[in-house]
């Protein structure tokens, strides 16, 4: 639990969009994994297990749940000011939220390979083989996730450029 505990909440997180659904499933993903520990069989790594059995868990979870809306969670950037101001820390709340926004409007299967591999760091392999999927799957997936994150915000770039021109 110490050691990828917060990996199994945030990709818990990142699939229920629940804090609460989220504290649930880690919770039941380490009272799984302590009464099934002899079933691991070492076929991948013991953070790639954990993730395959909260995905699991998780869309267990929602096909039971009523939950189907998206709640996005304020996150903070990480910046190098010691004492941000103000409007700096508005700005950088603003872009996480345009950039979660950006990536939960992804289809789901594009939304979790991507996550799966920007953030959790997984291998092509280990993410088909958690999937289900084949390698040249989730490399179509993840190009094609790329590419709608890409062309969204270079959007939300001309967009804002167009709204500045007006003002200036």
């Amino acid at each position: 639990m110490k050691a990828y505990g917060r990996d199994v909440w945030n990709y818990a997180l990142f699939l229920t969009r629940s804090r609460e659904l989220a504290d649930d499933i880690a919770q039941d993903v380490f009272v799984k994994v302590y009464e099934k520990l002899y079933s691991y069989r070492g076929e991948s790594s013991v953070r790639t297990w954990l993730l395959a059995i909260t995905r699991n868990t998780a869309l267990d979870a929602m096909r039971s749940s009523w939950l189907r809306r998206v709640m996005l969670l304020p996150q903070r950037l990480l910046t190098t000011d010691i004492h941000p101001s103000a409007e700096r820390e508005a700005l950088d709340r603003e872009l996480v939220h345009e950039s979660w926004s950006i990536v939960l409007d992804l289809p789901a299967k594009l939304r979790e390979v991507l996550l799966l591999s920007a953030h959790h760091g997984l291998q092509m392999k280990e993410i088909a083989q958690m999937l289900g999927v084949s390698e040249g799957t989730v490399k179509s997936r993840l190009f094609r996730a790329r590419e709608q994150a890409s062309r969204r915000f270079k959007q939300l770039d001309e967009s804002a450029a167009y709204g500045e021109e007006e003002w200036t």
